[in-house]
């Protein structure tokens, strides 16, 4: 992201003066995919692509903010009846108003703000722009009493009580916590996470985006989350002690197999699987051993392809692509119908696959897939 652009358009839209510069990024998760409301693990990291956002408190009780993607300006109030109609907007407004609610003071402030992270390739640009935003404020209004988590925890509100999206913490942690180098295994039962080294020497970390609208219905997403509770339910009965399907081994899963539905154990044995698979990625890396890493990969797409029905005709297409190419690893990222795969490629396949997949991809569904390289960096952040 450039910073002196950002600056440029922050003194063009204002009174000529300057402020102060923060940047929250993106992220990527590795494997771990609806295992967040099972109580199980997910492995994210943040990435080298963000948002940028330029601050200077305005003396006024109000918010003056100009989206430059957009080329969009808003001003609005910091009561709660002074959320504003544009989208992009209510994410601002909504993390003043979580932030007020824990006691930050904050005040009428002007700011510009732009974005690299591709929209809808599954990313979480909105978790970026939330962090970012929580971040400032605390270091501006605040004094930074309010911790990395609860930090979090703003962002995650202000989707749920202002823009409508009822997500896990997963996306605003990767933002907030993100460490250059380093995965993060978060337990989304108890939060406590772990920081893992991720220096795969001779390997590149590649998305391949589908340009699928990845939409996830939410009709879709409920049924998902409703049969995990009905297994959780039928396996509870005889076990007690089981809260989540985190709770639950294959042995258990077995026991009810012929009280509950088809689809519901079919889900049930993806994400009981899915919640092995991350502790096994684990181990893997700290042996540096990524084959198994990517022979993970693999089985979490055929898992949430075929199991939980969560992929689609494209990213299939992707996954087999990388395949044949001699990718190590490759699955679909993200909650599924449409979007990315995520891939582990080695350094000496990169411009093979990357060519083979636009050129196979192209031929089938009459457009190009994007390509988008990642790196793993730092978390939430003042730059100047």
């Amino acid at each position: 992201m450039d910073i002196e652009f950002v600056r440029s358009r922050f003194i063009k839209h204002f009174d000529g003066t300057t402020g102060s510069i923060y940047a929250s990024p993106g992220r990527i998760n590795l494997i771990g995919e609806h295992t967040d409301y099972n109580g199980g693990f997910v492995f994210p990291g943040a990435v080298d692509k963000g948002m940028l956002a330029e601050i200077k408190p305005n003396g006024k009780d109000k918010v003056c903010a100009y989206s430059i993607d957009l080329k969009d300006y808003v001003e609005f109030g910091l009561n709660e009846e002074d959320a504003p109609k544009a989208s992009w907007a209510r994410y601002i407004f909504g993390v003043c108003r979580e932030m007020i609610k824990r006691g930050v003071d904050v005040k009428g402030f002007n700011t510009a703000f732009a974005g690299d992270v591709p929209l809808g390739a599954g990313m979480s640009s909105s978790a970026a722009l939330e962090s970012t935003y929580a971040f400032a404020l605390n270091d501006l209004f605040g004094d930074n009493k309010i911790d990395k988590f609860e930090l979090a925890k703003v962002g995650q509100a202000t989707e749920h009580n202002y823009c409508g999206v009822n997500c896990g913490i997963m996306d605003q942690f990767a933002s907030v916590f993100g460490k250059e180098g380093h995965l993060m295994r978060l337990d989304c039962r108890s939060l406590e996470y772990q920081y893992y080294p991720f220096n795969p020497v001779g390997y590149r970390l590649v998305l391949v985006d589908s340009v699928v609208k990845h939409e996830l219905a939410s009709s879709a997403y409920n049924k998902r989350r409703q049969s995990c509770e009905n297994v959780v339910a039928a396996i509870k009965a005889k076990h007690p002690e089981v809260e989540f399907l985190r709770d639950c081994s294959m042995d258990m899963l077995n026991e009810v197999k012929g009280t509950v539905s088809e689809e519901d154990y079919m889900r049930a044995e993806y994400v009981i699987e899915e919640i092995q698979r991350v502790l096994d990625v684990c181990d893997a890396l700290e042996r540096g051993d990524y084959e198994t890493v990517g022979q993970k990969m693999y089985e979490t797409h055929q898992g949430m392809s075929k199991l939980y029905e969560v992929s689609c005709e494209e990213l299939d297409f992707l996954n087999d692509i990388a395949f044949d190419c001699g990718v190590t690893g490759s699955r679909v990222m993200g909650g599924g119908f449409g979007g990315c795969t995520i891939n582990l490629v080695k350094n000496e396949l990169y411009e093979t696959f990357v060519t083979t997949a636009k050129e196979r991809f192209a031929a089938k569904f009459g457009r190009s897939p994007k390509i988008y390289d990642v790196v793993i960096s730092d978390g939430s952040r003042k730059i100047c």
